[in-house]
């Protein structure tokens, strides 16, 4: 019992880390930064976000995004009830993501969607990366 306790503890730097490239996630899409969400990625990431996609690698990624806030205003993205841990050696987390889309015209449509993100993390060189992450809708409008 003891060692399966042991192996669900992460140290606090390395969360605070994590927790700060989830964040990351959220403040490059609202900043249109680019090379800031190709930062969150390692090379050989994969992600699935439902009906909106899957990509593979970080430059999939990151060029769908810039083509589908082209045409946006301001976006918002809040990252909520983060839990980190580790499961069969693995760095995995959950993180809630409720995310309001503005026109990029006056008049048109706000859209909405909320969620959760499934991440499987990774140590690199460069620091934390998202080395898998699953998107599961709750609400999109």
């Amino acid at each position: 019992m003891q060692q399966a306790l042991a192996t669900r503890q992460l140290d606090p730097a390395d969360e605070r880390a994590l927790t700060a490239l989830l964040l990351r996630y959220a403040t490059a899409l609202d900043t249109r930064d680019w090379e800031m969400l190709r930062s969150c990625f390692s090379e050989d990431m994969e992600a699935d976000y439902a009906s909106f996609g899957k990509w593979r690698g970080p430059r999939e990624i990151t060029e769908y995004m810039r083509r589908t806030h082209a045409d946006l205003g301001a976006t918002l993205r809040r990252v909520t009830n983060i839990s980190i841990h580790m499961e069969g050696g693995e760095i995995r987390a959950r993180s809630y993501i409720d995310a309001v889309l503005t026109p990029g015209k006056a008049g048109g449509p706000v859209h909405r969607g909320i969620g959760w993100f499934d991440d499987r993390l990774v140590r690199t060189s460069d620091g934390w990366k998202i080395f898998r992450r699953t998107f599961t809708p709750v609400l999109l409008e």
